[in-house]
């Protein structure tokens, strides 16, 4: 569970909170119905106009992923690169055949099926960014679909200021009624406002570090692959793939790859 997303949530809440009481408003005054129906709501049934539908119906479910924290295995990925190199080294290329079906990534067992099969290494490279780029696409993908609720919310929200607007107008003979009427007509856009700022782009900036960080550990991979391709020495490759980690992971499992 990512913590930090719920902090940023909750603490948001708050401070949206503390911000109508403090200035002398109620919460009473920040809620109403009929402008939530229209700006969260209208934005959302507008993503089965502007997606697929399975797309639409998928939004909260990847939304959901920014409350995860994503692991990689970036250090049993490095161990296991090491381990596999050396091997290489002392038994031939051939002897990796033995252990890939034993190996959780998809993506580095596909890339040392390759390297025993003695495909050329620039056609590794080829075919492994090729599957890099087509998983960075549909994650883009997703987070594009986000990105555009995040830009359709505020334009309900005025919409909903609009309408309120209206009928204001053709109530004018009440006087009394002009304040209060003017309040919720300006409540969408508020409500629309916050749904872009404080949770829909935030979401979207989450999945798009998420995205960043698992291409990084594949481009990981890749590199590892292409050594054990040339036959490279596996403490040169250890400390190569070394330099992708965070320097906290790198010092606990720096000593046992780079071992003479």
């Amino acid at each position: 569970m990512d913590i930090a997303s719920i902090i940023g949530i909750v603490g948001g809440a708050a401070m949206i909170v503390m911000s109508v009481v403090t200035s002398g408003g109620t919460l009473g005054g920040i809620i109403d119905i009929p402008s939530i129906a229209m700006t969260v709501g209208g934005s959302y049934f507008a993503m089965f106009i502007a997606s697929p539908l399975s797309k639409a119906l998928s939004l909260f479910k990847i939304m959901g992923r920014a409350f995860k924290i994503p692991d990689f295995g970036e250090k049993q990925i490095v161990q296991n690169m090491v381990a596999l190199s050396e091997k290489a080294r002392r038994e031939g290329i051939l002897a990796l055949e033995d252990g890939l079906d034993d190996l959780d990534d998809a993506f580095m067992k596909n890339g040392l099926r390759l390297v025993v099969d003695g495909t050329d290494g620039a056609v590794i490279r080829s075919i492994m960014e090729n599957e890099m780029n087509q998983i960075e696409a549909r994650h883009m993908e997703w987070i594009g679909i986000v990105n555009t609720w995040a830009g359709f919310a505020p334009g309900f929200g005025m919409m909903g200021t609009v309408v309120g607007l209206i009928g204001m107008l053709n109530n004018l003979e009440d006087k009394s009624s002009l304040g209060p009427n003017m309040a919720v007509a300006l409540i969408t856009t508020l409500y629309g406002s916050m749904m872009a700022n404080w949770l829909i782009s935030p979401f979207s900036a989450k999945l798009l570090a998420h995205n960043s960080q698992e291409m990084k550990t594949k481009e990981m991979v890749l590199e590892g692959v292409l050594a054990i391709q040339a036959g490279e020495n596996p403490r040169i490759m250890a400390q190569k793939l070394l330099t992708y980690l965070d320097p906290k992971i790198r010092k606990s499992i720096e000593a046992d790859v780079l071992k003479d």
